[in-house]
């Protein structure tokens, strides 16, 4: 490998997204926040890309949650928290944990510190503090909120000054990203090397990201954070996509029970029962597809080129669009069921028309033979 760099300026930053609700109101949110905290929110903008390029669907409310203490390695590091609140429910949480000053090979291994230091093994109650804390002041803003059990998490190792490097060329040849990226101290085979840094980018020549399913590395010299964000905003749709993944499987076998049990009511006025499915099948998909909507359209992107491959291939390799499919399948099975559900009720209000009338005709007929009685 050569040389090893010298880590000058850097931090690594661990990701928790939760799903707390089914929707945030954030204007709401910012009220509260200015109410109950020392801090003001602000809505969030990608610094570098142009509006017209790319931009939030709806600007993410950020709340800067302070200074707190985080054990890594073995020392107590001075941490920096944040959160973002999307308006579908998802509260992005960020921890920022310094690595200034480092050889590279320290700093590789401060990475995979933080991470077994946040990760699902031993982070899970400072995540929850937090957690609360935000569902805590954020309740009267929160939409049917839920238990929070499902998250997302992520790992970014992001570096904006290295010694001695001046193009990704360089940044090639002097870095071994394998062990950051994989988390993995043994050597790995060249197949799973290749496979591991498949996803490269860089624009500019002295600037590179490499992104994989749980973790990406980021060197961007210029301080700006779009890529993050691009990453974070991924990480929020594969959780919400998830989230009505499950609330689907759920739903479904509810359904079919639902739609048993009405075929079996043998009596005139089953039409209602059919109706009052068909409405709460129709209410779930609407609802649904409300909040898929404002998922897929949680980032616009029309001209910053660099950006859209980006957050194209985080996309891909979330597999976000094999999820959205999935909710898509799943969805269209309970909308044949709506239309099928709502030809029964009008078939068993036509039955019971043709029932009335018959009624009527044999009552004209009993009091016709009583008058003539």
């Amino acid at each position: 490998m050569g040389r090893q760099p010298h880590v000058h300026r850097a931090s690594v930053i661990a990701m928790r997204l939760v799903d707390i609700a089914d929707a945030i109101d954030l204007t709401a949110a910012e009220s509260l926040w200015a109410r109950q905290a020392s801090t003001a929110a602000a809505r969030s903008r990608l610094m570098t890309a142009s509006p017209k390029a790319m931009t939030f669907g709806v600007p993410p409310v950020e709340l800067t949650l302070g200074d707190i203490e985080v054990g890594v390695g073995g020392q107590l590091l001075q941490a920096k928290a944040l959160a973002r609140l999307y308006e579908f429910g998802v509260a992005a949480f960020s921890i920022s944990v310094p690595a200034n000053d480092l050889p590279w090979v320290d700093f590789s291994a401060r990475v995979n510190a933080v991470d077994a230091a946040l990760g699902i093994a031993s982070g899970t109650d400072l995540w929850n503090r937090l957690v609360v804390q935000i569902t805590g002041i954020m309740r009267p803003a929160l939409l049917r909120p839920n238990q929070a059990t499902l998250h997302e998490d992520y790992l970014l190792g992001l570096v904006h000054s290295l010694d001695g490097v001046t193009s990704t060329a360089t940044l090639h040849d002097d870095l071994d990203l394998v062990p950051m990226l994989a988390g993995e101290s043994r050597p790995l085979s060249e197949q799973a090397r290749q496979d591991l840094l498949r996803q490269r980018f860089s624009y500019y020549t002295d600037d590179l990201a490499v992104l994989t399913w749980d973790r990406a590395f980021i060197y961007e010299p210029r301080d700006d954070s779009d890529v993050v964000d691009v990453l974070e905003v991924a990480n929020a749709q594969l959780l919400e996509l998830r989230y009505y993944d499950e609330l689907l499987d759920a739903e479904l076998p509810r359904m079919y029970d639902l739609v048993e049990a009405t075929h079996h009511v043998a009596n005139p006025l089953a039409a209602r029962r059919y109706a009052d499915l068909a409405r709460h099948l129709y209410t779930l998909v609407a609802e649904v597809t409300e909040i898929t909507e404002k998922v897929d359209n949680a980032l616009q992107v029309t001209e910053d080129v660099y950006l859209a491959r980006v957050y194209a291939a985080a996309l891909e390799l979330f597999r976000v669009p094999h999820v959205s499919k999935a909710v898509d399948r799943k969805l269209a099975i309970i909308r044949d069921s709506y239309a099928a559900l709502y030809e029964e009720a009008s078939g068993k209000r036509g039955e019971l028309l043709e029932l009335a009338i018959i009624v009527l005709i044999v009552l004209e007929i009993v009091i016709a033979i009583i008058r003539h009685v």
